[in-house]
């Protein structure tokens, strides 16, 4: 059937669908015909849903992509803006309609949906998904195959026609500029185009390289995702040479007031963090395209604005204890995570079990060990009317977290630096506390549990994350591996055992690990792989502290699926808070709590 055919077909209403059948089912009538490339059925079935309810989202969503497959971008782009229209929070609304986008040559609005879809989520999905199938991509992959085969050079993965088609991917642009990309492959694939991306530039130190504005944009933001895993990506000492020789020449420029091109900018952003040069403030007040104006605004701009910010952070304690001290050096040198994305943005998967214990309005909080900030931004966005206490030992990642508390508008955190062990002598109770990944990180986990307890009001809930001996196994032979190499917390050492684990990565041993996102920048992997104090629990340690304390136990937050499988084994209400079934079901199901054990507790009143 031809276009012309399936219009009138579609007029006319020749094709049938169940006019008796509710939205939903004719909704998911619409979605199977097309799964089975019935695109003509799958349409009728959309129009008959819009006649009903002229503003159903999905059936926008659906008829949109069905514009698409036709060729028609124009009508696809129209269809799905009324999509998001009415609900702007869509993920794949956003991602459809910069499909189209780009298809229509629009590249500023592809990559502000683009950017948006990763923003919500993706709707469940990874960005690393949909860059695996990419052709820039799936074409480096067969290449790099040819290479081990072959004996193919790493210059002839990325001639000027392959530069030009990575620049063209406007979803690879976007997601490099705006979170840490993920996986071995796509890592090795972004290691060769930065090489590609330094060979260009020198040798536009003799004569400009003719290179198009798109693929200086795609360059500014590789050099984005460079600083954001912080240099993460191994180098080979000829690759560093060239790199310092580039960046000399960008010094030389500053200080001789010379020109500087984008590419140059973005090759020496690229291995080294702008903002730690001699005269960096001074690259802000020249003019620079868009793309190289916004990689000076993340790796300038805002790190000078946050060193500046740390003289006007308040001591509420002192830090005095050995580990306390360690442990604070090590986020000083390396804050953690370097977050980008509104957390509240994001679309979380799944059901949690401890989901009925969210902040409430008006309550006084307390986040210990609020590191760079993700935690209290999150917490605030919820609960705007909740007073919270964010305190952490690092004041290179306080002044991060309050940048980006900023930039929000948010104004119910205070910010403070502050060591656990010495919060007992502040004199203020709180409503709830917050302890996600900082107890474990004491040289005495259960005595900073012990202060925090003493400072939770009667009733007060407190949310804990710590680490479990069992899904810590793949960690505890990584640094086994470590140990036996005498790799110290370098950013050498922690290129090198990563590079040594990549190019192992066909071993089921390492498999955890690089489906890991910490593995995948340079503070992340430091903090999973070498940090100065870790201790691992057990769900009956759990269990004996909080029986020794009299406090109650109101669940675990697991995804949904996970929670299913334990109810099916365990059936009852009661079962989710029961710790022996818990452990029960972690020693058959070892990766149960892989991020750590996240869970609230509930500090009783006194009897009467």
């Amino acid at each position: 059937m031809n276009r012309r055919d399936r219009r009138a077909a579609v007029a006319r209403g020749k094709v049938a669908a169940s006019s008796t059948a509710g939205i939903d089912g004719l909704v998911a009538e619409a979605t199977l015909a097309y799964q089975q490339g019935q695109f003509t059925q799958a349409e009728v079935v959309c129009r008959q849903v819009l006649s009903r309810a002229p503003a159903h989202a999905g059936a926008l969503n659906l008829l949109g992509i069905l514009y698409q497959a036709s060729g028609n971008h124009r009508l696809a782009v129209k269809t799905l803006a009324k999509a998001i229209a009415v609900n702007e929070f869509d993920a794949a609304c956003h991602y459809n309609v910069a499909v189209s986008y780009q298809a229509l040559g629009q590249r500023a609005a592809a990559a502000t949906h683009f950017s948006k879809a990763i923003a919500l989520g993706l709707s469940g999905r990874d960005a690393e998904q949909f860059l695996m199938k990419s052709k820039v991509v799936v074409e480096y992959v067969k290449r790099m195959t040819d290479r081990s085969r072959l004996l193919v050079q790493n210059e002839d993965l990325f001639a000027a026609a392959d530069i030009a088609a990575v620049a063209d991917d406007i979803f690879l642009q976007c997601a490099l500029e705006s979170r840490v990309v993920c996986g071995a492959t796509l890592e090795l694939f972004l290691t060769d185009l930065r090489a590609a991306l330094l060979r260009l530039a020198d040798a536009d130190i003799s004569g400009p390289a003719k290179v198009g504005d798109e693929v200086v944009d795609m360059f500014c933001a590789l050099a984005r995702q460079c600083f954001l895993n912080e240099y993460v990506f191994a180098q080979g000492e000829e690759e560093t040479r060239q790199a310092d020789r580039l960046r000399d020449l960008l010094l030389q420029k500053l200080s001789s007031v010379g020109e500087i091109s984008p590419l140059l900018l973005a090759a020496v952003a690229a291995y080294f963090p702008l903002h730690s040069l001699p005269e960096a403030k001074s690259l802000l007040a020249r003019r620079w395209p868009p793309a190289a104006a916004e990689l000076l605004r993340q790796l300038v701009r805002e790190p000078l604005e946050e060193s500046e910010d740390r003289r006007t952070i308040p001591a509420l304690t002192a830090v005095e204890d050995g580990t306390s001290l360690a442990v604070m050096h090590q986020y000083e040198e390396h804050p953690y995570p370097r977050w980008t994305i509104n957390p509240l943005s994001a679309v979380a998967g799944g059901g949690k079990a401890a989901d009925v214990h969210q902040p409430q309005p008006g309550q006084d909080i307390l986040i210990a060990g609020c590191g760079t900030g993700e935690h209290p931004f999150d917490i605030a966005q919820k609960s705007p009317q909740a007073r919270i206490l964010a305190v952490d030992l690092s004041l290179v990642s306080l002044a991060y977290a309050r940048r980006k508390t900023r930039e929000e508008g948010l104004r119910n955190i205070e910010y403070a630096q502050a060591d656990i062990l010495q919060l007992g002598s502040i004199g203020r109770t709180f409503d709830r506390i917050e302890a996600v990944g900082v107890l474990h990180h004491l040289a005495d986990p259960k005595a900073g549990w012990r202060v925090l307890l003493s400072l939770l009001a009667p009733n007060g809930v407190m949310r804990v994350g710590l680490y479990s001996e069992a899904a810590r196994r793949p960690i505890v032979e990584a640094r086994a591996l470590i140990a036996a190499r005498g790799y110290r917390a370098t950013a050498q050492d922690i290129r090198a055992v990563r590079q040594e684990i990549i190019h192992a990565r066909e071993e089921p041993r390492w498999d955890t690990l690089l489906k890991t996102a910490d593995f995948y920048s340079m503070s992340g992997c430091r903090d999973m792989l070498f940090h100065v104090m870790e201790h691992r629990l057990t769900i009956p340690d759990i269990a004996a502290f909080l029986d020794e304390h009299g406090l109650s136990f109101l669940g675990f937050e697991l995804d949904g699926k996970i929670i299913e499988r334990f109810r099916r084994q365990y059936p009852g209400v009661e079962a989710l808070v029961d710790l022996d079934a818990w452990n029960v079901f972690e020693a058959a199901n070892p990766q149960t709590f892989r991020n750590m054990y996240l869970f609230s507790i509930r500090k009783n009143a006194p009897a009467a």
